[in-house]
């Protein structure tokens, strides 16, 4: 079994910080990038610049989206680097408006894989909250 170190690993990993998204409310880092993959925390609808929640569930999609490729641009990556989605509803009678804004954001034909899922509750009482990997050379 192969051990790797955690002082090697630590030289490694590069912690992302993107002014263009809300900081992290809690103990964690909005996106850390290990050997070209870029994990992305859960975002969650908060207005950068405003501190605001958006509500309505298009305008919060929009919003999550563009919180996502604020850290990804800071990253050097784009959504076409892509290669995995998680995105958390609060409600599934949702998922026709998200996907549509969602896709918007993407190239057609070269989506990433993705699950969506209903839960009951989500951080500040949102109603969604998308985490992504990506990955570059």
């Amino acid at each position: 079994m192969y051990h790797l170190d955690n002082r090697f690993l630590d030289f490694m990993k590069k912690y992302i910080s993107a002014h263009g998204a809300p900081k992290a409310i809690g103990p964690y880092s909005q996106a850390v990038l290990v050997n070209g993959f870029l994990y992305v925390s859960g975002q969650i609808p908060i207005h950068v610049e405003t501190g605001d929640i958006v509500e309505d569930i298009e305008g919060a999609t929009h919003q999550v989206m563009k919180n996502l490729k604020a850290i990804l641009e800071e990253a050097g990556m784009s959504f076409e680097n892509v290669i995995k989605t998680s995105i958390f509803l609060k409600n599934m009678r949702d998922f026709q408006t998200v996907n549509s804004v969602y896709a918007s954001y993407l190239e057609e034909g070269c989506y990433p894989a993705r699950e969506t899922v209903e839960v009951s509750r989500l951080p500040k009482g949102v109603c969604i909250e998308i985490s992504l990997i990506a990955y570059r050379e």
